[in-house]
């Protein structure tokens, strides 16, 4: 079986674009990605970044479905604390039953504290930073209760729960005279009736979200922040999916990486270098990574000191960029480093004014490179 692929939209979308720009950028992306056999699109909740502002993923993923016919769509990821259980678990399921099939649900605690703030919730410290960084157990403690109160709704059986955070209820349905439908209780369950598939996202070295994944054998997708904390959280979701009676499959894992093919290595490197990838990250992530010591796993990678780690540098060493058989060899080096993952989740940039390039690097990764890729 080969490597699956897949995109996660932040968005990245350089300051100054409008809403609609975005809106339009994700659908169009998700319509290429789905035309050269992508299999999947994650679309991420901020609601606070200027760069990464999508308040609600399930507009753009609404959209897209109908426009798309194959590629699965997933919010990665809701952020439990800043919504009402009972309410997120009817949208949840209604668009489930609206893609038929194509969704898949990827849930968190959140990583900006200006977005908790806004939700009203103070104090709640900067998460996932390469040294483990320092989520506040109350958020994890909401996401907990707000999984499991919508997992309860999803049941449809009656029920109220007075809760630390929240309180919310299924109502038992009324018997009626035959005939009379007005009692009846509309079914908002995830298609096929069931919880959907659940993902959750982890990027420091011991991150919780990780071993929140094994304990109840969800999803584990892996923000790439280095070979030791790639490997750290397989070792860390297999052991806790283990200690709880599930098998740890490989082909179940994601990891989100920055990826580019061209033609040649050189001009890869020049239209990321050059091109929007760059300037994102000399305007934005570069500065954030090293302010949070998020650099410091791709530093220790290569031996350097993590102030001297560059766009030049993260291209030449951390990104996976390059031709097609680069691009190729890059891979399989990293799962011979790492023991390799079943799904590529290829970060989106803001290619909006001239996306021919990258539509042409998602052929390409497609196409051309995943099919070469095996599954460990």
């Amino acid at each position: 079986m080969a490597m699956e692929t897949g995109l996660i939209f932040h968005p990245y979308m350089r300051p100054g674009r409008t809403a609609k720009q975005t809106f339009d950028w994700g659908i169009q992306s998700a319509v290429q990605a789905d035309s050269v056999g992508i299999d999947s699109m994650m679309i991420s909740e901020h609601a606070s970044q200027v760069w990464e502002n999508i308040p609600n993923p399930e507009l753009i993923i609404a959209a897209a479905a109908l426009q798309t016919k194959n590629i699965k769509f997933a919010p990665m990821a809701h952020i439990l604390p800043h919504q009402h259980p009972a309410k997120l678990a009817t949208m949840i399921g209604w668009l489930s039953q609206i893609l038929e099939g194509r969704y898949f649900l990827g849930i968190g605690a959140g990583a900006y504290p200006q977005a908790s703030y806004i939700h009203g919730i103070r104090n709640a410290g900067q998460s996932n930073t390469a040294t483990g960084g320092n989520e506040t157990k109350s958020l994890n403690d909401m996401v907990r209760e707000s999984l499991s109160i919508m997992e309860k709704i999803w049941k449809r059986e009656p029920f109220f729960y007075e809760g630390k955070y929240w309180d919310a209820g299924y109502p038992e349905e009324l018997e009626g005279d035959d005939g009379d439908e007005q009692h009846k209780l509309a079914d908002f369950s995830p298609w096929g009736g069931k919880a959907p598939e659940i993902a959750v996202t982890g990027f420091s070295y011991n991150s919780p979200s990780i071993r929140l994944a094994g304990e109840r054998n969800f999803k584990p997708v892996s923000i790439f922040s280095g070979l030791d904390a790639l490997k750290k959280h397989w070792e860390v979701y297999s052991e806790a999916a283990i200690a709880a009676g599930h098998i740890p499959d490989r082909a179940r894992h994601a990891v989100s990486q920055t990826v580019f093919c061209a033609e040649t290595d050189k001009e890869a490197k020049r239209l990321v270098m050059e091109g929007p990838i760059g300037y994102c990250f000399q305007r934005y992530l570069i500065p954030i990574w090293h302010r949070f010591g998020m650099m410091d796993g791709f530093a220790k990678d290569a031996g350097i000191d993590p102030a001297d780690a560059d766009l030049e540098f993260l291209v030449d060493n951390v990104f996976v960029v390059g031709s097609p058989e680069t691009v190729t060899e890059k891979i399989n080096a990293l799962f011979a480093a790492t023991g390799g993952w079943g799904t590529l989740q290829v970060e989106v940039h803001d290619y909006y004014d001239d996306p021919a390039p990258w539509f042409q690097s998602l052929e390409m990764i497609s196409k051309e490179v995943a099919p070469k890729i095996a599954l460990p």
